[in-house]
């Protein structure tokens, strides 16, 4: 092989990683605007946003099969080594990761939709902090992303405590509700949906940041989250 083959192997290797790195951080932008308007959808039952979350997972979706197309032929192809390998995996699987987002914030705005009459309290207070508190964890995931950022990553893994514990005060909340005023238990059964599914957003985002975290620096976080206590996981 010539120098000159050898130089256009490195190139176009070059480029496609530069359009693994590309493809994700269109996915991740994609991920988080779908995510925000679920939260809209959620907090001021706006039928618009709502259907722009649940209509973002077409284009999410298609992203994600692009995504792992490439890197499969990236691996198959390409042998890549050390951190290079890492990253192509980690990308594979975030991929993955922001997938399942998309679809627990197209479940966030179909819950949403579906809610006939609130008390005002639960769409305020704990639910909006704990809504605030997962889309800051997602951007900054994201962020992690782009930046190849370990530092950030471990900022995301850190908050993953402070979700469970909103999530937990949700839960007994809306529970809480449900016993002092039977009227409002379909209300509140969509309400304890929506919060479950802002809370495995929040998982999904601490998954990314340890992606993040192993394919910068090679070391795997601990498996044990600095998590609070949830009173229901669902294995997913």
């Amino acid at each position: 092989m010539t120098g000159t083959e050898q130089r256009h192997i490195v190139k176009s290797y070059e480029q496609e990683l530069d359009q693994l790195r590309d493809l994700l951080a269109r996915m991740g932008g994609l991920v988080e605007a779908q995510t925000s308007h679920a939260v809209n959808a959620m907090l001021f039952r706006d039928a618009g946003d709502a259907a722009a979350a649940m209509e973002g997972d077409a284009a999410v979706d298609a992203l994600e099969r692009e995504i792992e197309q490439l890197a499969i032929r990236l691996l198959a192809l390409r042998s890549p080594l050390a951190q290079d390998l890492r990253g192509i995996v980690a990308a594979l699987k975030i991929s993955g990761d922001l997938e399942r987002i998309g679809d627990y914030a197209a479940n966030v705005a179909k819950r949403s939709m579906r809610i006939e009459a609130v008390n005002p309290a639960m769409a305020s207070g704990g639910m909006r902090s704990l809504a605030r508190l997962v889309q800051e964890s997602l951007k900054l995931a994201v962020d992690a992303v782009n930046n190849n950022d370990a530092s950030i990553a471990l900022e995301v893994w850190r908050a993953d405590r402070a979700v469970d514990d909103l999530y937990t005060a949700m839960f007994r909340e809306l529970i809480t509700y449900m016993m002092e005023d039977p009227r409002s238990i379909t209300a509140s059964t969509h309400m304890l949906f929506i919060a479950k599914n802002l809370e495995r957003i929040g998982d999904h985002a601490t998954n990314i940041a340890e992606r993040v975290h192993y394919a910068v620096t090679g070391d795997m976080l601990p498996a044990e989250r600095p998590r609070g206590q949830t009173p229901v996981r669902d294995g997913e």
